[in-house]
């Protein structure tokens, strides 16, 4: 499944952004989907996570209440919308799919950057 990732950019300190994943000419049923961002010199980091067939959404704690997982399942496409955004949101974010049952997640988008000035 390749994924493409959009929507990435320059924002100021409390502003809002909405990630795109799409898969041209696939569908996301089954699988359970997600968004990493990777901040230089930080590890790596799954922000959101949510099933495809069901209403399961997952955040990290540094997100919560403030990032929004959905998915549009007509347009094989999952959001992260992101409000309140902060200088640490700062990072590479990378839209990413694994079946359901998997233990890692297989499938990866390129990344997109974001970028929070304070």
């Amino acid at each position: 499944v390749q994924l493409q990732a959009s929507g990435g950019g320059l924002v100021q300190t409390g502003g809002s952004l909405r990630l795109s994943c799409a898969a041209p000419g696939r569908t996301f049923s089954g699988y359970v989907m997600g968004w990493f961002r990777q901040a230089p010199g930080k590890e790596r980091e799954l922000v959101a996570s949510i099933f495809w067939t069901g209403d399961s959404a997952r955040y990290a704690d540094s997100v919560k209440g403030r990032f929004t997982i959905s998915r549009d399942n007509a347009k094989n496409t999952v959001y992260l919308q992101m409000n309140s955004l902060k200088p640490e949101d700062t990072a590479v974010y990378y839209c990413v799919g694994k079946q359901g049952g998997a233990s890692a997640y297989g499938y990866w988008g390129q990344g997109t950057q974001v970028t929070v000035s304070s």
